[in-house]
């Protein structure tokens, strides 16, 4: 019998996991039909999109709250969705703010729910654990860390690995990129510029970086800095910003910049300036040094600090080796958490980059680090094997579907 699956996935990392996920259930399954609220990649790999719900992704409470209206509307329309019948599974990745109501809604119709890339409660909102157990009847987990926390809560939880593995292994890079990347900046100093996937990261933090970027040119006359934007209205803001900005200084600084081509610069570059992401898993993939930076309103920085249980905002600085390298005092992706002047979150750029290109060294040092992460944990096949314990927990020796819980 034909199954029905509807995902729900608001980030556009998400997006490309989830796109990854639904070709490995349709390899399996040709049959399946998949549905739900996603983006384009999705799209791409053969979801019927009902909404485009990575063109609100949106982070802390302030940039919630005018939207909270429009969002009560989102799940209004996926509760009609399953109130009409024929939905077998709902599939939730990352966007926990959102996707709580999603699974709440899927339950009130005795829909099992199965999270992919399940929210950091590890690290922050702890006390939501009893509304997963409410709402969640299966974890694919993607960090040896959250299987040992949600199963510690009674949650069924299966270690799955990291999809961003899948998309560095499968992905080939394009040569005529590489070949463009190398004739525009051919000297090893070539700096990666990461300015974040959400519109309001971009704005916040690129105008940060373009003024790192003004002071390492002036330090490292040979580096050049190849931009990667995520999408086009990135690229167009980083675009008029940075000649709005060579017009007002009378220089234009060795900026390039690349539209849908993070994998390439990541790979070309010899070391990165980053906004705060899952791409530092990519940047550990590819062993490309960075610099982390991440600016927050003060009152979100504020409740932050109450919340968050761990002392990096960086993946892979909160992995097991990355917590022993810290012993010769510093972090493998040295970060800052940018607030209120940006003074200091530039200088922070321009120190740390700045050593990077000049200290050849601590270039090393770091990428022996990444190395050795790499080597632990930067395994292949995290998406198949989401693949087949969501067909088999869709089985009917699974009874997945009978186990529905309260609200």
């Amino acid at each position: 019998m034909n199954k029905t699956i509807f995902f729900s996935v608001g980030e556009p990392s998400g997006d490309q996991h989830a796109a990854r996920l639904i070709r490995a259930l349709k390899d399996r399954q040709p049959e399946l039909t998949i549905r739900g609220f996603g983006g384009q990649e999705m799209r791409r790999a053969g979801c019927d999109i009902d909404l485009d719900l990575t063109e609100h992704a949106v982070v802390g409470i302030l940039e919630v709250l005018p939207k909270l209206r429009e969002f009560f509307g989102f799940a209004d329309q996926a509760e009609a969705i399953f109130a009409a019948g024929g939905v077998d599974a709902v599939v939730l990745v990352d966007f926990p703010g959102f996707n709580w109501h999603i699974a709440k809604r899927a339950k009130k119709y005795g829909i099992p729910v199965i999270y992919f890339c399940p929210p950091q409660l590890w690290a922050w909102a702890g006390w939501r654990i009893k509304k997963m157990k409410a709402t969640v009847d299966h974890v694919l987990a993607v960090l040896p860390i959250e299987e040992q926390y949600f199963s510690g809560h009674g949650i069924p939880t299966t270690f799955v690995g990291h999809p961003f593995f899948d998309a560095v292994s499968e992905s080939s890079l394009d040569q005529a990129r590489m070949q463009t990347l190398q004739a525009a900046a051919p000297t090893s100093q070539t700096v990666a510029v990461l300015p974040g996937s959400r519109t309001h990261e971009v704005h916040r933090n690129w105008p940060v970086m373009l003024d790192a970027i003004a002071e390492l040119t002036a330090a490292h006359p040979e580096a050049r800095f190849a931009v990667a934007a995520y999408r086009e209205k990135h690229f167009e803001f980083c675009k008029a910003t940075a000649a709005a900005k060579a017009e007002a200084s009378g220089e234009r600084l060795p900026i390039d910049l690349y539209r849908g081509a993070t994998s390439e610069v990541v790979e070309h570059a010899s070391c990165a300036m980053m906004v705060s992401g899952s791409v530092s898993l990519e940047l550990m993939a590819r062993q490309t040094p960075a610099a982390v930076i991440y600016r927050v309103g003060r009152f979100l920085y504020a409740f932050g600090k109450c919340v968050v249980k761990v002392d990096s905002m960086t993946l892979p600085n909160l992995m097991p080796e990355a917590a022993d390298a810290e012993s010769t005092g510093e972090r493998v992706f040295p970060e800052i958490v940018s607030v209120g002047n940006p003074v200091r979150g530039k200088d922070f750029l321009v120190d740390t980059v700045g050593r990077m290109l000049g200290d050849a060294a601590y270039l090393g040092q770091k990428r022996r680090q990444l190395a050795g992460l790499q080597d632990r944990y930067a395994k292949p096949g995290a998406t198949d094997r989401a693949a087949a314990k969501i067909l088999d927990l869709l089985s009917p020796a699974a009874g997945l579907g009978l186990r529905v819980q309260a609200a």
